[in-house]
């Protein structure tokens, strides 16, 4: 339990709950206690109490109003004689005590199922606590039947040499004990939160249209799963709104026969006879059915509404040509650019004589010109060597030379 007026300040703390909620075996048992101290404890502190013939540790699970609330619901008494008080704050010598005594009972209980087993007893060990002090040992067993146990404790008395005490639980209170991962894929709720284990039959299976099947319905301690409850009020507040005694509904086909109810699209299905196809009637439509036949009439057809069974499809995505977004244009006039830059000397006499033709045809002017284009191109070849640290020009330049 939750307490949530632990951080929430009193006027009066003297006139608050005197009695304490102690936790034992990792909040397997809890008892209550009466501080009778003048110490003040908070949630999670080890403390020292009264025990059988001397004392038990434990841990402080809840303190307060809240304390008072939960000994209501558990029909305890606030100024009952018979409430143990809590002797002291647990100090170090109590904790090695309580060590070595709990270090024992992994070996106890091996030892108490093979006595169990040499008796013949129809019974199942399920779990030995001894107490703080090693005084005392609790014995808990599942068993169908009754059980004899008399010569059982005597041998156990023998064998461990300290007090006996035989507990029956059940199932449940054992899976509780043990522990471990549910179905769901959580810890199991009576290990965890669960403390009150109620009744539950296949009837709450049946109301939220479960298959009845043993395996899937099942924890692991063998009965139905306690969560078949949580939301059964639910269900039954949903199904006050769908028409009673409507089974069976007689259309020209034949008799429609119910087969289960969908509480949260409020729809009824039924199938005709001589067919396996199931029809979805309307809560409106099976009433307005229902006093048909009541008046002796009987309709040509159920009317079923159409229900989409499957998920909505998503749009895929189609090919996406992510190529014709980019444009080419700069890559070809950088490839244009590295192509000219480094071009050949060749390309540069082509030119020269092209220019030459091209001189010779327009006549004298153009035959300077093509002249002049020659000289450029091969100065220009020339510098280029020269950039490069190869064939350095003669002084003077070359076009001085070639005059």
């Amino acid at each position: 339990m939750h307490d949530w007026l632990a951080n929430l300040p009193f006027s009066d703390p003297e006139s608050g709950c005197r009695i304490i909620e102690v936790s034992f075996n990792r909040g397997s048992r809890k008892d209550f206690y009466r501080n009778t101290t003048m110490q003040l404890f908070e949630k999670g502190d080890l403390v020292s109490v009264e025990g059988v013939s001397g004392f038990d540790v434990g841990e402080v699970s809840l303190t307060g109003e809240m304390v008072r609330l939960q000994m209501k619901k558990k029909d305890v008494e606030e100024n009952n004689p018979e409430i143990k008080k809590i002797l002291r704050r647990a100090n170090d010598k109590d904790l090695d005590i309580m060590k070595q005594n709990k270090a024992r009972e992994k070996d106890a209980l091996t030892r108490a199922r093979a006595i169990a087993r040499q008796l013949k007893l129809d019974m199942k060990m399920s779990e030995v606590e001894i107490q703080a002090d090693g005084r005392k040992a609790t014995f808990f067993y599942i068993a169908d039947d009754r059980v004899d146990f008399r010569e059982l404790i005597k041998l156990y008395a023998g064998e461990f040499r300290l007090k006996v005490e035989m507990r029956q639980i059940g199932a449940r209170q054992e899976a509780a004990k043990v522990g471990g991962i549910g179905s769901c894929g959580r810890e199991l709720c009576c290990s965890t939160w669960l403390s009150d284990f109620k009744s539950v039959n296949t009837t709450a299976a049946r109301y939220q249209n479960l298959s009845i099947n043993q395996s899937k319905l099942s924890g692991q301690c063998g009965r139905l799963k306690c969560c078949l409850n949580y939301e059964l009020d639910t269900y039954l507040d949903a199904l006050q709104n769908f028409p009673d005694n409507a089974e069976t509904l007689q259309v020209a086909k034949g008799t429609a026969i119910l087969i289960k109810k969908d509480i949260f699209k409020n729809l009824m299905w039924y199938v005709l006879p001589d067919s396996n196809k199931q029809y979805p009637l309307t809560i409106e439509r099976v009433r307005k059915i229902r006093q048909l036949n009541l008046q002796n009439n009987v309709p040509d057809s159920l009317e079923p509404v159409e229900v989409s069974t499957g998920k909505p499809k998503e749009d895929e995505g189609g090919f996406v040509d992510l190529v014709g977004q980019i444009s080419l244009k700069t890559l070809e006039k950088a490839d244009r650019k590295k192509r000219h830059g480094h071009q050949k000397p060749g390309h540069q006499r082509q030119g020269s004589g092209q220019g030459q033709q091209g001189g010779g045809k327009q006549g004298g002017n153009g035959g300077q010109q093509g002249s002049q284009g020659r000289g450029e191109g091969r100065d220009n070849r020339e510098g280029r060597d020269n950039k490069d640290g190869k064939n350095p020009p003669p002084p003077g330049g070359g076009r001085n030379r070639r005059r």
